[in-house]
């Protein structure tokens, strides 16, 4: 059981690291239904 809780912790640091090392490279904001969106056109 304590294995799993330090891989857990491990996981977790690790998403935190390279959540926070892409910096303004990742959008975690969810879904856009403003006008902002870029959408690619019909064909």
């Amino acid at each position: 059981m304590w294995k799993i809780a330090i891989g857990f912790v491990v996981f977790s640091a690790l998403s935190l690291f390279v959540i926070l090392q892409a910096g303004d490279k990742v959008d975690m904001s969810g879904e856009k239904h403003g006008g902002d969106v870029q959408h690619e056109p019909a064909k």
